[in-house]
């Protein structure tokens, strides 16, 4: 994950010094995530390429402001939402979205060995318990656990309370710990 710092620099060296390098980099850093994100709106992952193929050249196009912008990661979070939604308008394909339809698609977060040893059963009854969420619960949880957003961020981006986040964060996580075994196995004493 990249530091505020190191993002800051990466933003700066775009918008100041029209550096194509850092653009290849902030391309790279966020492209997974916006497509994940685009396709839980689009239904589509060909038409969350498209989308996010405007989510950057907008970025190139409007670069020289970029430093003006406070909070870069929520504000190519609105992007990538405002231009799926009319991708969805202009090919009519439905007139009003709502995120309690968004599709979702999690990926493990284990990258380092010691992580990696929870056994594959382990992951799958994770995922079947993430899938087992309400969609905007499993929306939520996705943007704040596997994309990093923080719950004011969250609100902002779905147009929600930020209680309303907490309390979905809160659902989400006694869910998936109530169907989660982490207990040791009871045993009689006789």
């Amino acid at each position: 994950m990249i530091t505020a710092a190191q993002l800051k620099l990466l933003i700066n060296r775009i918008a100041i010094y029209d550096d194509a390098i850092a653009y290849k980099e902030l391309f790279l850093l966020y492209h997974a995530k916006l497509i994940s994100f685009s396709s839980s709106i689009t239904k589509s992952k060909e038409s969350a390429e498209e989308v996010i193929s405007d989510v950057f050249l907008k970025l190139w196009i409007k670069r020289s402001s970029l430093t003006r912008v406070s909070n870069f990661h929520l504000y190519i979070y609105i992007i990538t939402k405002n231009l799926s939604i009319n991708y969805l308008l202009k090919q009519k394909r439905e007139t009003t979205f709502s995120f309690d339809h968004a599709v979702v698609e999690f990926k493990s977060c284990y990258q380092d060995p010691e992580e990696s040893l929870i056994s594959a059963e382990m992951i799958q009854r994770l995922q079947i318990a993430i899938q087992a969420l309400p969609p905007k619960c499993q929306l939520i949880f996705k943007l704040v656990k596997e994309d990093g957003l923080k719950y004011k961020d969250v609100a902002e981006l779905l147009n929600l309370s930020h209680k309303t986040v907490e309390n979905q964060m809160t659902i989400a996580l006694k869910k998936i710990s109530m169907s989660m075994p982490f207990g040791v196995p009871k045993t009689s004493l006789n």
